[in-house]
């Protein structure tokens, strides 16, 4: 199911293919994703969603097919690739911030050395972020005297610093207790109600429920099933999906 014709995409996937040395982790995938557009991508363990999201900025080089990130295709040119991460913000499983840097040091680095923004700009600018994800008391903290909840939401605020068109999460919550899983959710539902075009990676069926314009479900490597939520968890069409629901809701 692609975006209506004549729309803007900010991602466009056509016939991806990728390989791990002689395992076929995404086959002939394609997807369209309008701007503004909610998707997230759900399915078992080793269905490839991680990997889709990877080739969208350019961490993944994919083998076969086209990746086109809001009107440029990523292309496997270093440069080029560089230019296209400019314009979409991921955050992992893992925070990845720097632990011997503060929580404002970690969100005003790209900003400075990417965009050549001014410390005191850079750091006004990430403050504002901080803000937006409740934590701006934490910003002279260092990574390792916050919570996991809190770190991620250090890793989303940083993301945004760079002022993205796009935001990847790959299983943001994956690596959370149970308890810190909720704020770093919350966070994100606030996000996506600003506009911003996202793709997330989730098992949590209760923020794709509340969040998602629409839902993908891989396996094996390829899309099986995309719907607006209000069928896919009430009317699930691939016998695939109804029996990875029929799992993952009980």
């Amino acid at each position: 199911m692609n975006a209506t014709a004549g729309s803007a995409l900010a991602v466009e996937i056509t016939g991806l293919n990728k390989w791990f040395k002689t395992f076929h982790v995404l086959r002939d995938v394609s997807l369209s994703v309008p701007r503004k557009e909610r998707v997230v991508i759900c399915g078992p363990s080793g269905s490839g969603k991680s990997t889709l999201i990877r080739c969208i900025n350019g961490l993944e080089r994919h083998e076969e097919g086209r990746v086109v990130v809001e009107g440029a295709e990523l292309t496997g040119d270093e440069a080029h690739t560089q230019a296209v991460r400019a314009n979409v913000g991921m955050v992992f499983q893992q925070f990845n911030l720097f632990p011997h840097l503060t929580v404002l040091e970690n969100c005003t680095l790209a900003p400075q050395w990417v965009r050549k923004m001014p410390r005191k700009d850079a750091e006004a600018l990430a403050m504002q972020y901080l803000e937006r994800v409740h934590i701006p008391e934490q910003a002279l903290k260092y990574p390792g005297q916050l919570s996991g909840g809190q770190q991620q939401r250090v890793a989303i605020a940083r993301a945004l610093t760079m002022q993205p068109r796009i935001m990847l999460f790959d299983e943001p919550t994956s690596a959370l207790d149970p308890e810190m899983i909720k704020e770093v959710l919350e966070t994100m539902v606030e996000l996506a109600e600003t506009g911003m075009t996202m793709l997330v990676v989730t098992h949590e069926m209760g923020f794709a429920k509340t969040v998602a314009d629409r839902i993908v479900f891989m396996d094996a490597g390829e899309i099986v099933e995309i719907a607006p939520p209000s069928e896919f968890f009430t009317n699930p069409k691939n016998a695939r999906t109804k029996e990875f629901l029929g799992q993952i809701l009980r």
